[in-house]
């Protein structure tokens, strides 16, 4: 399977997503699946104003419809619920795309 991950938390951050999503990342390719991950690496950024360890992504539904398209992948998984996270989600309702969600932290109350 082509498997897209997207993700508010990721590098430099140390911390228990970051370390759930890379871990996965590598079971999930080891089994022969295909995965791209996007992360706030490839947006502008701010920094959460009560976490600043958090980026939060500036705009970035345009960005996440591209790479979607571009990787046309089988599967969507939004690992957090922050700016990527919603812009996949609406992304995703709006074309009728199955997508899986998980919440590993508590990032509404952070922001």
């Amino acid at each position: 399977m082509k498997i897209m991950i997207f993700t508010d938390a990721w590098e430099p951050q140390v911390n228990g997503v970051v370390r759930t999503l890379k871990n996965s990342t590598k079971e999930l390719t080891a089994l022969g699946h295909t995965v791209d991950l996007l992360t706030p690496l490839e947006f502008k950024t701010i920094p959460c104003p009560t976490y600043p360890e958090i980026r939060l992504s500036l705009m970035p539904g345009k960005h996440v419809k591209e790479r979607i398209d571009a990787f046309d992948p089988d599967s969507l998984h939004i690992a957090t619920e922050g700016p990527l996270g919603m812009a996949t989600r609406a992304y995703a309702i709006r074309h009728k795309l199955p997508f899986t969600t998980a919440y590993h932290t508590r990032f509404p109350e952070y922001t």
